[in-house]
């Protein structure tokens, strides 16, 4: 402790850390978890009142509605509102600093306005960085552990997805004409492979079933055609054993199974997806680009709610407040426009997650510019 105690100081110096900075920083992270733990303990609360005759009704232990359901509801509403808690927090405790005159006091002894923003500065880094590991490491373990709480509980429905077509590899395809997710299973499944020319191998089946253990497809009652120097040779049988390029979560078609993976598994499925010609790599790909636009809008979030507060307003700090809440509505709608776009208008997925954000930006850096200084 001695040593790290040691070393802390000479950061501190080097960078030129006062004592005034660790007060900021303690009120804004105070803040923030304060935020966070208020406004979850509501959503919990209204959450609860809506699933409670459902848990009831299930008959669920106690301990399962908390370890198995809210544990892992906590971290993914924590993630999707934190650039909201930063902003709020930043508006709520700033406001407060510049009602009693601490801002002022601040300035006037020197200090720059811009050497002000350092501990703000800080506190996003630790914010953000949090933030990034929530979003691709925590959050789509505790979705997955959800999933599974409502799968045991509340049963899986099965979900049968119609005329898929998958890209097997460069020169094949497969087609199932319905798709059922809850066994694994595809019916009236066709496998074409051709050439430049023509196709020189067609596989029809009334079912195609997937085998976790061994990692092959039966197809059962199968017609199989291949046609070789231009002759044509035609096999029938019951059940036929082969292999895919492809694995069940290919023919799920669900927008959501994005929300499960890791940063890198997110990244490896996508390059998979786009080479099966998926018509939901742009769903899969906003997911992508969100988890690292909502940690950076908590940068942007900060420095907004910093130059809209710091100003002292003799109605108090709910003039503040009604202004923070104004500008945070009209990001999430933003938000919530763009990824339409980004999802049916055309837009580029990378456009879609990140025009709000740059929007945001101009308005804060105009912001911060009129500041009181």
């Amino acid at each position: 402790m001695g040593k790290l105690s040691e070393w802390n100081e000479r950061f501190r110096d080097k960078i030129g850390w006062k004592i005034i900075d660790s007060y900021i920083l303690r009120k804004f992270l105070g803040a923030v978890v304060y935020s966070i733990l208020l406004l979850m303990t509501i959503i919990i609360v209204f959450d609860l009142s809506e699933n409670i005759q459902r848990f009831m009704s299930k008959a669920i232990p106690v301990k399962e509605i908390i370890v198995g359901y809210y544990l892992n509801f906590i971290p993914y509403f924590i993630n999707l509102f934190i650039p909201l808690f930063t902003f709020i927090s930043v508006i709520w405790f700033t406001s407060k600093l510049s009602s009693n005159n601490e801002i002022i006091s601040i300035l006037d002894n020197g200090v720059s306005f811009y050497r002000f923003l350092v501990p703000y500065f800080t506190g996003a880094v630790i914010i953000m960085l949090v933030s990034l590991i929530f979003a691709n490491f925590i959050v789509p373990h505790t979705n997955e552990n959800m999933n599974e709480f409502k799968y045991k509980y509340f049963g899986k429905q099965a979900i049968a997805t119609n005329d898929l077509h998958i890209k097997n590899s460069p020169n094949s395809y497969l087609y199932v004409q319905r798709w059922d997710r809850d066994h694994d299973m595809g019916y009236e499944f066709t496998y074409e492979e051709f050439d430049s020319t023509a196709i020189n191998l067609k596989i029809k089946a009334q079912i195609a079933q997937y085998d976790e253990t061994d990692g092959k497809w039966h197809l059962q009652n199968y017609l199989r055609r291949d046609i070789v120097n231009g002759v044509e040779i035609v096999k029938a049988g019951k059940m036929m054993d082969t292999t895919f390029n492809v694995v069940p979560r290919n023919f799920s078609q669900d927008v959501f199974i994005a929300e499960t993976m890791s940063f890198k598994e997110l990244r490896d499925f996508i390059a998979e997806e786009k080479l099966r010609g998926s018509n939901l790599v742009s769903h899969f790909q906003i997911e992508q680009h969100k988890r690292v636009s909502n940690s950076i809008g908590i940068f942007i979030m900060t420095f907004l709610g910093l130059s809209v507060s710091s100003r002292k307003n003799q109605r108090g700090v709910g003039v503040h407040i009604f202004m923070g809440m104004g500008l945070a509505f009209i990001f999430i709608f933003l938000q919530q426009v763009s990824t339409v776009f980004s999802v049916s208008g055309g837009l580029p997925p990378v456009l879609g997650t990140w025009i709000p954000n740059v929007i945001f930006l101009f308005i804060t850096i105009l912001s911060l510019k009129f500041a009181q200084k």
